[in-house]
């Protein structure tokens, strides 16, 4: 269950990246963080501090509930 949310949390942050045109690399320098730790997150092998989660949102241009509202459908996509 608990892989399984950073997956699904890992989608949806790859959904919102590419919905804003931007890379990992540009993500994560617009974020202050790791592009490697951005791939990371993407792939459902990083558990994101509050942190690191409010810095994605400054860079994705949304507000931190945005962020963590969200909803898979069948194919995987938000």
């Amino acid at each position: 269950m608990e892989k399984q949310t950073l997956i699904e949390f890992g989608k949806h942050i790859r959904d919102m990246r590419k919905k804003a045109n931007l890379s990992q690399e540009d993500l994560a320098l617009s974020a202050g963080l790791d592009r490697s730790y951005i791939g990371g997150i993407e792939r459902g092998e990083r558990n994101v501090s509050l942190l690191n989660l409010k810095k994605l949102a400054i860079a994705l241009g949304i507000t931190m509930s945005e962020l963590l509202n969200y909803e898979l459908d069948s194919e995987g996509k938000c």
